[in-house]
């Protein structure tokens, strides 16, 4: 669900206005008046809230146990059981009729809204011994800790929550977030905007809304110009005491653990899983659905494919990432190969 701190809900509605919204078909057997009140993930739905399962065999087991009110599945893959009290509803493209119903609930979701004539609206709540720079916009309802510092042009957006004996560089903007304890943002980090997430088709591209939000947890530095995407629905988390170099990418709904490096110019794709004390060596690219086992290390430039599983606590390299001996005995094979063709050619 969308945390109304940061979203205003237009709902509830009725099964059928939001199947009208959607140009979908109200299933014959479905309520139509049933009430809908929320979207939500399949693991955190109930009976008032709408849902959506793509066939992904991941979320199979996510879709058995859903407890939603209604779900959006492909009709051309109708799943033959429903779990118990949910109605199903057949659409042709999952993430088209999505995107239609979350603007219908969320229409001002992608941009945040802002009606203050004052920097730092009076709405605001501000720690003791809070510093704040020239230029430095903080919006309603946003909470600031004690002993903060908040650089120049900086902005805080509308409920936006800032632990104690953090540091905000200049020009950082953050909106969505919830930020713990003792953080560090260098200069020009954006946090929170909206993730990269479309519905596609031969027509173009149509944004779909993104409606959660990031969790930084307590010490945690994040490095001048990185840009960590808030969650789709659910959230993308950093975890405590995890370091982040300069220009580093961080997708939607990825789920960073604790005390986790990441070396400058990389980035992770959306729903990935990174585990604890894991270190992602410079210029590394992970797809999206990866995940990395705890104490996991990658060489720099490496990549993992999407879906991509590694074990804990060894050391990778490559692409795709493979165990660090399998990769420098890949690249032995290829100088080889190399020096043969280059002898055969002299001859």
């Amino acid at each position: 669900m969308a945390d109304p701190r940061f979203y205003d809900n237009r709902g509830p509605f009725t099964l059928a206005e939001i199947c009208q919204h959607a140009g979908v078909t109200l299933p014959p057997t479905a309520d139509g008046a049933a009430v809908i009140e929320d979207l939500a993930g399949l693991e955190g739905a109930g009976p008032k809230h709408l849902t959506f399962y793509s066939g992904n065999r991941e979320l199979a087991a996510a879709f058995a146990r859903s407890q939603a009110g209604a779900c959006l599945v492909a009709s051309k893959d109708v799943p033959a059981n429903a779990p118990q009290g949910t109605v199903l509803v057949p659409v042709k493209a999952v993430s088209h009729a999505f995107a239609a119903i979350a603007a219908l609930f969320y229409p001002e979701a992608s941009q945040t809204r802002w009606t203050q004539k004052e920097s730092i609206s009076p709405d605001a709540k501000l720690g003791k011994g809070t510093m704040i720079g020239p230029g430095a916009v903080i919006g309603p309802g946003a909470e600031i800790g004690d002993r903060v510092s908040i650089g120049a042009n900086a902005v805080i957006g509308p409920g936006v929550a800032i632990g104690h004996d953090c540091e905000i560089g200049n020009n950082v903007s953050i909106t969505h977030a919830y930020v713990g304890d003792r953080v560090i943002v260098l200069p020009c980090s954006a946090i929170g905007q909206a993730g990269f997430g479309f519905a596609s088709s031969a027509a173009g591209h149509v944004r779909i809304p993104q409606l959660g939000r990031v969790i930084i947890q307590d010490d945690v530095e994040i490095g001048a110009a990185n840009t960590i995407d808030r969650g789709a629905l659910g959230d993308t988390v950093i975890g405590e005491g995890t370091k982040t170099d300069n220009l580093v990418q961080v997708g939607h709904n990825v789920h960073v653990g604790r005390h986790v490096v990441m070396v400058s110019q990389m980035g992770i794709g959306g729903s990935s899983t990174i585990g604890d004390f894991v270190v992602l060596g410079g210029q590394v690219g992970l797809a999206d659905h990866v995940t990395v086992g705890p104490g996991a290390r990658l060489a720099s430039r490496s990549a993992m494919v999407t879906g991509q599983v590694l074990e804990g606590g060894k050391d990778y390299g490559g692409v795709p990432a493979k165990p660090v001996r399998d990769w420098l005995r890949e690249i032995h094979a290829v100088g080889q190969l190399i020096r043969h063709r280059k002898r055969d050619a002299d001859d």
